[in-house]
């Protein structure tokens, strides 16, 4: 071989070498093109309810953190105020994050929407986190206040660095008629239902296209936020049994005979295939952009449930041009084994963990951040 001859194929290599580099940090998957399409990053690092294992749920430091750490959404659960607030919390009821015992001892049973916003003002929505884990307590999350969506907007604008997305569901809506009307209201009063015009970076997600998604187990908010805002991203979230799919048995959890909950979910389907592909085509003719399901995780505990995500499930999902979102991981196991299925994105509590496992780590550390943001 000649010098010359070995120059060139040395040369040749290392132009064939970058092509290779660069197409493989570009997704080339169907389903990376169809999140793409929509504005989506692939695959997506929904922060459920914020950085929710560092810090309380759906609190300024659990969403600054998320934002911080690099999430592309903030996810929340929306409720409404007795005087017609939206506010984000999990529960129906104030009793397992908030001191509503202590305060409104006489209503601590009743249920969030019965309280006013300057009620709900009163309520610490920290210090159970601290006692609940010890370990992760801070002194500064005793005190902290249920956010509005007002609120979580602005700390989603609160980053030049980074603009996360906005990732909202619209928690039992038929005990709040018309808060598909009052999401669209807030939204567009905001600026929040068009992308941002001139030029952005690739890591403001909250800036572009798919900026805004909306997420609901119910089949009739589906149609709702459809009719409200019909370019904006939706997604419905699956489930086995009430609300949900028929699914294979009836055995009840307490005749079932397993250890716990997680146990008893894993061991549950939907009743067949149709019943599946049913609420893929459900959601497909009402404006939704992907589905939502849950997971059996592998080492089980209380955000264990139905294995909805099974390789045929998300094939079926696919050939219907439809995203999968996954709930809810938080282990890098769980993590490989979703995405070894074909999921395009996840629902985790610890938004480190998972930027970490797609190669992107957050520049700081979580203590580092939240002491940052005056945590």
């Amino acid at each position: 071989m000649s010098d010359t001859f070995g120059k060139s194929a040395l040369l040749l290599s290392l132009i064939l070498g970058m092509g290779q580099a660069q197409a493989n940090s570009v997704p080339s998957s169907t389903e990376a093109a169809l999140a793409n399409a929509h504005g989506i990053p692939y695959p997506a690092v929904i922060a459920h309810r914020g950085a929710s294992f560092d810090a309380p749920e759906s609190t300024a430091p659990a969403y600054t953190l998320a934002r911080d750490l690099g999430a592309d959404y903030l996810e929340m659960d929306l409720q409404r105020s007795k005087d017609g607030v939206l506010f984000a919390l999990h529960d129906n009821s104030l009793l397992r994050t908030t001191d509503v015992a202590k305060k409104f001892p006489e209503r601590k049973d009743s249920p969030a929407s019965a309280f006013t916003l300057a009620e709900l003002k009163t309520l610490d929505a920290g210090s159970w986190f601290n006692q609940a884990y010890p370990d992760r307590a801070r002194a500064s999350y005793v005190g902290l206040p249920i956010l509005t969506l007002d609120e979580i907007i602005d700390i989603a604008q609160g980053n030049p660095e980074h603009t996360p997305g906005l990732y909202i569901e619209t928690k039992q809506p038929k005990l709040f008629p018309g808060i598909e009307h009052d999401l669209h209201h807030t939204l567009s009063k905001r600026g929040w239902l068009a992308p941002v015009t001139g030029t952005t970076t690739g890591s403001q997600v909250g800036l572009g296209k798919g900026r805004i998604i909306l997420q609901t187990f119910d089949k009739n908010s589906l149609e709702l936020l459809q009719k409200e805002m019909p370019d904006t991203p939706k997604i419905l979230l699956l489930w086995v049994g009430e609300g949900g799919m028929t699914p294979d048995t009836s055995v009840s959890f307490a005749d079932s005979g397993a250890k716990d909950k997680a146990a008893y979910y894993a061991k549950q389907q939907p009743k067949d295939q149709t019943e599946f592909t049913q609420w893929l085509d459900f959601a497909k003719a009402n404006g939704a952009i992907g589905t939502g399901p849950s997971a059996a995780l592998t080492h089980g505990g209380d955000q264990s449930y139905f294995d909805l995500i099974q390789p045929w499930m998300n094939k079926a999902t696919h050939d219907r041009g439809l995203l999968v979102h996954v709930y809810t991981l938080d282990a890098p196991v769980d993590f490989k084994k979703a995405m070894d299925a074909g999921v395009d994105g996840i629902f985790t509590n610890r938004a480190s963990e998972l930027l970490k496992y797609y190669q992107r780590p957050a520049p700081h550390s979580v203590n580092q951040l939240l002491e940052n943001n005056g945590f």
